[in-house]
């Protein structure tokens, strides 16, 4: 992807002014930081950042998006919640197709900062009519 491209999670940025130096390795400064830029790498097919950002105790062991089905199409973040210095919240609708469908993923994740990077570490999803 171009830096000078719109960026997939639908911030008013380039992609190389938003998404593209974290999964590149630079911390994301807060939760939706890291949100936006996990939605971007499932776009990208980044496997190794999304395994990189996910907590060690609820990361699984491999993904396979290679053979996911889905297109993602777009981000709508609802609500960023710090709860506290080191732990936040993130809400968000996102839009993809699937199986020749277009569907709506709700999720309420949650974060965690360790050592100054956060991570993912899960989320309540739920399928938005």
């Amino acid at each position: 992807m171009k830096p000078s491209e719109p960026c997939p999670c639908g911030a008013a940025r380039s992609f190389g002014r938003c998404c593209a130096p974290l999964l590149a390795g630079a911390p994301a400064p807060d939760a939706e930081a890291l949100m936006r830029s996990r939605y971007t790498a499932y776009v990208l097919g980044d496997e190794a950042y999304l395994l990189a950002t996910w907590h060690p105790d609820t990361r699984p062991q491999r993904l396979d998006l290679a053979t996911d089905p889905v297109r993602w199409l777009g981000l709508k973040v609802l609500e960023h919640r710090r709860i506290d210095g080191d732990s936040a919240e993130v809400a968000f609708v996102a839009r993809y197709r699937a199986g020749g469908r277009g569907h709506r993923m709700g999720e309420r994740s949650r974060f965690v900062r360790e050592q100054g990077r956060w991570f993912y570490v899960d989320g309540d999803v739920q399928e938005v009519s």
